[in-house]
């Protein structure tokens, strides 16, 4: 006997009092046909200084809640994969590296010690609901002293061997110390928007150079030192452009460099792909069908957290997992209102820490994420479909044979769905400009 649980989030359900149902007589079909090769690991977000500054405005039962939602494996978004960044990221207080003492090549200055007071404590509230979270980290800009100009916005690595033995060895030493803390880092992905020259900390880098840094010094410094992360070449948000002349070049000139090399190839176990890089996602996993990829930094809106934006970030995680995405995580986890950064720039939110009322309040896309995280587990396989819908669905299957379609109605009035399960046809109401989750077993 079929069993079928159906949750629905509506627009008018969150954001306005309800309007009468103007339905349509034309119903729309859906058929789950065979199962796919590529197994989702799961989602998450990126611990960032400023979303735990806003959790910590909040009373201590709604940061609770907070984490509960989050991280808990009964709670809303039941996370488990998220991003952690190798130093400031664009959402710091303010930015920092890990070793700031120019030429120290040998890393006796390497400390993490700003982490245990902005980041640590909020990985570890993650990891008391689940201890079998999987982190991965990314640098937005090395040290100050290995680039040229000397900041941690814009500029280039300098590409001399000691600069580049030494970066290697940071690395090693940021794996290390979050060890030290009781905190496993599962992957490192080599770079954040690889090709992002920005007045927030960044730092270019041409696919020829990422080859060239994994296959002769990340690779071999993380063999050196017996390390079991993984090595992830990430993140990849667009095109290579020429820093001259500003051509493009074609999907593959970040990626393909290093995964067609063997000997980098080797070291490589993913590639991670976010903003622009949803346009190569396709042709890599096509071409390089044994790696693993990731969705790695949900796009961030304007920080009015508006219904119209979450129907937009609907459709990226549906263009990710049909396109061979393994997981897909998000951005911010948490904001203060409008999400503004320390640089000008206002982000949309899961949530919004409301600090003069003292709640948390949940936007638009934290019910994006649920109807995916919630019933989609690490293990499940993507599952192909037919129909005149399918353009707006995804369909998945877990590890205990349970089925899950996500479905959303972007129209501005009501539709029927008719889904094919098991021979048998079930038909459902889909309300205007709203998101659905259908499962069985």
């Amino acid at each position: 006997m079929t069993t079928i649980q159906w949750i629905a989030t509506a627009k008018d359900q969150l954001w306005q009092e309800k309007q009468p149902e103007q339905k349509t007589s034309a119903a729309v079909n859906i058929t789950v046909t065979e199962e796919g090769k590529r197994i989702i690991e799961g989602f998450g977000g990126c611990f960032n200084e400023l979303g735990y500054h806003a959790i910590q405005q909040l009373p201590e039962q709604e940061q609770q809640t907070v984490y509960e939602a989050l991280f808990s494996p009964d709670g809303d978004c039941r996370f488990s994969i998220c991003r952690l960044p190798i130093g400031a990221s664009d959402y710091a207080l303010e930015w920092y590296s890990h070793n700031e003492t120019d030429d120290d090549i040998d890393m006796a200055h390497f400390s993490i010690e700003r982490d245990r007071k902005y980041l640590i404590p909020y990985i570890k509230e993650a990891l008391k609901r689940n201890p079998d979270l999987q982190l991965f980290a990314s640098p937005w800009s090395p040290p100050t002293w290995m680039k040229f100009p000397k900041a941690y916005n814009y500029g280039t690595l300098r590409w001399e061997p000691a600069i580049l033995t030494a970066y290697a060895l940071y690395f090693v030493k940021f794996v290390q110390a979050y060890a030290e803390e009781g905190i496993t880092i599962h992957q490192v992905h080599v770079q954040n928007e690889v090709v992002a020259d920005q007045k927030f900390p960044s730092c270019v880098w041409t696919g020829e150079q990422l080859r060239e840094f994994i296959r002769d010094y990340l690779g071999p410094a993380f063999k050196q030192h017996g390390l079991q992360t993984e090595i992830w070449l990430g993140t990849i948000n667009g095109i290579e452009r020429d820093l001259f002349t500003k051509s493009a070049s074609d999907y593959d000139a970040i990626a393909a460099p290093a995964l067609s090399d063997p000997e980098a190839a080797k070291y490589i176990s993913g590639v991670g792909f976010q903003w622009a890089g949803k346009y190569a996602l396709q042709q890599t996993v096509q071409s390089y069908p044994d790696k693993r990829y990731m969705q790695t930094e949900n796009e961030c809106g304007d920080g009015q957290n508006t219904w119209e934006y979450a129907q937009y970030v609907f459709n990226l995680y549906r263009h990710y997992f049909v396109n061979g995405a393994n997981a897909y995580i998000y951005w911010n986890m948490i904001l203060e209102p409008e999400g503004k950064s320390t640089w000008g720039w206002k982000q949309n939110a899961m949530m919004t820490s409301q600090v003069e009322k003292q709640k948390v309040e949940l936007n638009p896309e934290y019910f994006v994420m649920k109807h995916f995280s919630h019933f989609v587990k690490p293990g499940a396989r993507r599952v192909e479909m037919e129909g005149p819908w399918t353009g707006s669905a995804v369909a998945f299957r877990n590890p205990d044979n349970t089925n899950v379609i996500v479905v959303q109605n972007p129209f501005k009035e009501a539709r029927e769905a008719v889904i094919n399960i098991g021979g048998k046809k079930y038909t459902f109401s889909l309300e205007k400009e709203s998101f659905h989750t259908i499962s069985w077993k």
